[in-house]
């Protein structure tokens, strides 16, 4: 497995940018999905965004426009562009790498406060 570490996480005001960046401790080339998911108090970890080893990306409706997701394979490293950032972004997020079928790898997360 693939150890994974999350930076970039803060407090920002609403409409501010922030860019989330997942640093991989081995070679992300051959990883499939490299994903950002977030989780608020009290609900449920969801996808935010998820990028393929060809680049193609998806996003939750919730974010399209605002956010983007990309890897460089040459660094290990995958980030996460915010923009135009709302109080309900705030969460933790996290960093997360799978080879379907195998079990993916998470990472420890970086908190996301939206706020005035």
């Amino acid at each position: 497995q693939v150890q994974l570490v999350e930076s970039g996480g803060g407090l920002v005001q609403p409409g501010g940018s922030l860019r989330l960046s997942c640093a991989a401790s081995r070679n992300i080339f051959s990883i499939n999905i490299m994903a950002w998911y977030r989780q608020a108090p009290g609900k449920q970890r969801e996808l935010v965004a998820q990028i393929g080893s060809g680049g193609i990306t998806n996003y939750a409706d919730s974010v399209k426009g605002r956010f983007t997701i990309s890897r460089d394979n040459a660094k290990n490293m995958v980030y996460l562009q915010m923009n135009s950032l709302k109080p309900e972004d705030t969460a933790v997020y996290y960093c997360y790498a799978v080879n379907p079928p195998v079990r993916g790898s998470w990472g420890q997360g970086t908190q996301v406060t939206v706020s005035s």
